[in-house]
């Protein structure tokens, strides 16, 4: 499924060739985020520049891209469908123990076992592990055929729990379960409402204007003409935003992240760890419960994305924006962003074989399907 497409008709596995734009975005984004580095280095001024453009702790130009982004997606999605997502209690359930039992311990017990000599890198990625994605996940969750319906609603879940539980386990995993180990602590000082804010930016204002733009543009137009005129001028949009954030996040942290080769790379070990193991449980646990392609894969990508934005905020809001916890934040969309593309074609490629009998499943590994 491209993010540069449109639905059409659905029928048991239809093929249609990826476009230009989709089979060449690992070029596109591994470009973006080299552009980024590369402004971060040589125009330096552009980090203070872009990080006095913030209200409430979040970046203005950040917002904007991903608003951009991750608007023509929610807009595709068919709201009318969301009540057979919330009646799946084996999605929801499977969701909110990946998300807020297993992905917390999982990244708590890498870090403590890749940087136990390096508190601040160990403090942010723990940091990043508990800010559970609601963002750039509808993208690589659309790119992978996955269930557009179950994407919103899970992002949705995820965004109440971290409004509910993200300062509460950031207390516990940094603070509580350190000492009864007898290991070093740390603090972690966030507020409900910096978290809630960050929620309603980045998920609140696309989510409410896909919605709209569904609900008045099948008023007005007939949903076929919304889905066969209107979402084909948008969808490119969701590309553009993409690049655009790659590229102002790394441009943020690109003169640390070149100056810390070392420290980049042992950060990237465990999280290349647990953005694999995330994944897989995800997409193996949907198997089991017989979820299907697309919501094991919905399922997957919600599990191993994570919300970078707030955990970059908080890192630098607590720790400081020259700090190791920082850094670590910000080396998570590094490896994030290139590893969940690159799981993208895992998951079209495994798909056949994995689910073989569902008409959802992409008909092969090197072509994608144009769903409804």
């Amino acid at each position: 499924m491209s993010i540069l497409s449109t639905p059409q008709a659905r029928s048991p596995r239809p093929r249609a060739r990826l476009s230009v734009q989709d089979r060449w975005l690992p070029a596109w984004i591994l470009g973006a985020m080299g552009v980024g580095l590369l402004l971060g280095q040589f125009v330096p001024q552009l980090g203070a520049v872009l990080a006095g453009w913030e209200v409430g702790g979040i970046s203005v130009p950040i917002a904007i891209g991903l608003l951009v982004m991750m608007y023509p997606v929610l807009a595709k999605v068919r709201y009318d469908r969301i009540a057979s997502v919330t009646g799946d209690r084996r999605l929801l359930v499977a969701s909110l123990v990946l998300n807020w039992l297993v992905g917390p311990l999982l990244m708590f017990l890498l870090a403590w076992a890749f940087l136990p000599d390096l508190p601040a890198y160990r403090t942010g990625l723990i940091i990043v592990g508990l800010a559970r994605c609601i963002a750039m996940v509808v993208i690589w969750n659309d790119l992978a055929c996955g269930d557009r319906e179950a994407a919103a609603v899970l992002v949705a879940l995820n965004s109440l729990f971290q409004v509910v539980a993200f300062a509460a386990l950031g207390w516990f995993y940094l603070a509580v379960l350190p000492g009864w180990l007898g290991w070093q602590t740390a603090a972690l000082d966030v507020s409900v409402g910096q978290i809630a804010l960050n929620v309603l930016v980045f998920l609140g204002i696309p989510l409410v204007a896909g919605f709209l733009s569904r609900i008045i543009g099948e008023r007005v137009q007939g949903r076929d003409r919304y889905e066969r005129v209107f979402l084909p001028r948008i969808a490119p949009w969701a590309l553009y935003g993409l690049l655009f954030t790659i590229v102002l996040l790394f441009a943020l942290q690109g003169r640390q992240v070149i100056a810390h080769p070392w420290d980049v790379a042992r950060i990237a070990v465990p999280l290349l760890a647990y953005f694999a193991v995330m994944w897989g449980t995800g997409i193996v646990t949907g198997r089991m419960l017989r979820l299907g392609y697309a919501r094991s894969t919905t399922l997957a990508f919600t599990a191993a994305g994570n919300n970078f934005e707030l955990a970059i905020a908080v890192a630098i809001g607590t720790f400081g924006a020259a700090s190791g916890q920082a850094l670590a934040g910000v080396v998570g969309p590094l490896i994030e962003v290139p590893v969940l593309v690159g799981l993208v074609s895992v998951s079209l490629a495994l798909g056949p074989r994995l689910f073989p009998t569902d008409p959802a499943t992409p008909a092969a590994p090197t072509e994608t399907k144009v769903r409804s």
